[in-house]
């Protein structure tokens, strides 16, 4: 850990003495970090509101998985609640945040206008990667839960508990499907993670690769947070497509990082 925070701040000060943009001052930073955030929350707003108009509809997408995982095991499929504001809240729940993946792609752009000043011109042109990656990965990961991991949970957790009769509360539900679906979309973000810090030189794949057994850990350690079972089938299944990302993640870091691209100048010249 201090070795990585003493590479992020050795880049960050070669970033600093080597770009041509002039400097901005400490108000203008906050200025422009107030303006974006401002913009932000004006899309989220935006977004939420979208979502709510079609809060059924997202709902009955949410329910699908459960309702047929109930009639494959003859089981009542209405889900209940506890109080008549559960169903309110639930509805307000998922148009947060269906909301805020409507919004997701033009929040990321902010975010890249704003670190944007900071990158040479010829890091620039990765803005039409990075908002592509960003957000095809993120639908990659929700839709591998969707269809795979979480039907295949809740299979396994009714054969599990076939002796008990099941009475499954929205709010409670709603909670696990955001876990899963929004955890694996959010984790199949890994390669856009490690391209900012290889892009800023913070970190190298020899640094990647060195450390794999570090990242199987960790790996590990979110992949029995977010699952659903407590079984290590269903923790392997979650684990195994974030080790793939993170060797995704070594080739990606070897393409961007700095080091590379100053030979790949340099033989072009």
């Amino acid at each position: 850990m201090v070795d990585l925070v003493e590479r992020a701040r050795a880049a960050l000060t070669e970033r600093k003495d080597q770009t041509e943009l002039p400097g901005m001052s400490l108000i203008e930073h906050l200025n422009e970090l107030r303006q974006r955030l401002v913009h932000s929350a004006v899309a989220l707003v935006i977004g939420f509101f979208i979502a709510y108009a079609f809060h059924e509809k997202i709902f009955g997408i949410m329910q699908a998985p459960i309702v047929e995982a109930l009639k494959k095991n003859h089981l009542d499929t209405q889900l209940v609640i506890h109080n008549p504001i559960d169903g309110f809240n639930m509805y307000l729940k998922i148009s947060f945040t269906f909301g805020a993946i409507l919004a997701a792609p033009y929040v990321l752009y902010q975010l890249w206008l704003f670190i944007s000043p900071g990158l040479y011109a010829n890091e620039k042109k990765y803005v039409t990667p990075f908002m592509v990656a960003t957000v095809g990965l993120f639908l990659c990961g929700a839709f591998f839960g969707y269809h795979y991991v979480f039907p295949g949970s809740l299979g396994f957790l009714f054969d599990y508990s076939k002796q008990f009769k099941p009475l499954i509360e929205i709010s409670e539900y709603t909670d696990l499907f955001n876990t899963v679906i929004l955890g694996l979309g959010i984790t199949f973000e890994l390669p856009i993670l490690v391209m900012f810090l290889s892009l800023f030189g913070i970190v190298s794949p020899k640094f990647l690769w060195k450390n794999i057994r570090y990242a199987i850990l960790i790996i590990f350690i979110i992949a029995a947070i977010i699952t659903p079972t407590p079984d290590v089938l269903t923790m392997c299944v979650f684990a195994s497509p974030m080790l793939v990302l993170y060797l995704i993640s070594i080739g990606v870091s070897f393409m961007v990082h700095p080091a590379r691209r100053r030979k790949r100048a340099a033989e072009a010249s």
